[in-house]
């Protein structure tokens, strides 16, 4: 019988990835109520100490309480031209670009941003195409442990915002019940619904129960039912999403949060008019689920100049985007993410090189050199879908 015969093969050693020096640009939001910004002066300054050149717009940091003087402190190029900032091989933004600064892009540019997919247009993706871009969604971008480390921290910036709030608008000041939150001894508590047992619901809750306050948590998971009451505590009433039952807390409630999950792109509507016709007079309704269609039937998109409306005697706030409330805390936590990502894709040598390696990343990219590579996306404009992986 013939041995074998055994062929020596190549021996593949690994190849140390050249660190590349970036030059990115920072420029001043243009979309409404956006007051958070995509890095702060402590990212800028540990991006330059590695070799990063940073273009900053002047007044890119100033809603969140960043001057350009402390921009300039850090280490970044500070100027008035925005189509300087624009023309940077890499573009790091809060929210993605408007039309307006679609013609300020470069061709092969890499953009970061938050993108809402129920908010995406054709003319959007098509502008993107025909510039060759690279752009990541902040939302979609996962750790090591496979969560969404962006989503989580504006989620517990919105749990802990709607209780602050409500706060406010249950206050005699804003002509609400001159309630306080927080538990009196020999006073009833005040009575809080909160709809949804995900991160916005598990702050608010924590929040509420640490003051005293009665909360009740609706949710349609058992699962997130069982996890919140892990970490607020096993006194905490709890149910799932039935109607009956959701309707007589409502009646009795001086607060409701909606903090529900959207489904394919919309958060579904669990609370009737009829339910919230029944609430006491002056009550408080915070919709933090707003961003994504609202879960009341009776929510409508409000603004900072009029947050409140009153239907059937119930305050709504209806505010989208309420981490820009505190734009401040909401961008550092922002730049937690962005400044390490940043100066991780120059150690790896490239983009393209951090994507090949780092499988989480790549849920996040939703473009990638001209080519759409998510279907949510592509399908209801009709346009071509490669797979990332492909790509690779």
């Amino acid at each position: 019988m013939e041995q074998p015969a055994y062929i020596p093969q190549e021996e593949r050693l690994m190849v140390a990835s050249k660190q590349q020096s970036l030059r990115i640009g920072l420029p001043l939001e243009s979309t409404w109520a956006e007051n958070r910004v995509a890095l702060t002066p402590e990212g800028v300054h540990l991006l330059v100490q590695h070799g990063h050149e940073i273009l900053v717009e002047s007044g890119a940091g100033l809603a969140a309480r960043y001057t350009d003087l402390e921009y300039t402190e850090a280490g970044a190029q500070v100027t008035s031209d925005k189509k300087a900032v624009f023309q940077c091989p890499i573009l790091v933004k809060v929210e993605a670009p408007s039309e307006k600064e679609w013609p300020l892009m470069v061709q092969n540019q890499v953009v970061f941003s938050v993108l809402q997919p129920n908010t995406v247009s054709a003319a959007y993706l098509k502008a993107l195409q025909a510039k060759k871009c690279t752009a990541l969604s902040y939302g979609r971008l996962l750790d090591e442990d496979g969560r969404a480390p962006f989503v989580r921290s504006m989620a517990e910036i919105g749990g802990s915002q709607a209780i602050t709030v409500a706060m406010e608008y249950l206050s005699t000041w804003a002509d609400g019940k001159g309630y306080a939150m927080g538990a009196v001894t020999g006073v009833p508590p005040t009575e809080v619904v909160i709809l949804g047992a995900g991160t916005v619901g598990t702050v608010a809750a924590r929040l509420a129960h640490a003051m005293g306050a009665t909360v009740k948590v609706f949710d349609s998971s058992l699962t997130r039912i069982q996890r919140l009451r892990e970490v607020v505590g096993q006194d905490l009433y709890t149910c799932t999403l039935q109607p009956q039952i959701l309707s007589k807390a409502l009646s009795r409630c001086d607060v409701a949060i909606g903090a529900l999950r959207p489904v394919k792109g919309r958060t579904p509507v669990v609370v009737t008019e009829d339910m919230v016709a029944q609430m006491k007079a002056r009550s408080v309704i915070v919709d933090v689920s707003i961003d994504h269609g609202g879960c009341f039937e009776t929510s409508e998109v409000t603004t900072w100049d009029a947050p409140v409306y009153s239907k059937h005697d119930v305050t709504h706030f209806c505010v989208p985007n309420l981490a820009s409330r505190v734009a401040r805390t909401a961008s550092f936590a922002l730049n937690n993410l962005t400044s390490p990502l940043l100066q991780t894709l120059a150690e790896d040598g490239g983009l393209e090189e951090a994507l090949a390696r780092r499988s989480n990343w790549r849920p996040g990219v939703y473009m990638f050199r001209g080519l759409v590579t998510t279907r949510e996306l592509a399908e209801p404009f009709d346009l071509p879908f490669t797979d990332l992986e492909l790509l690779l």
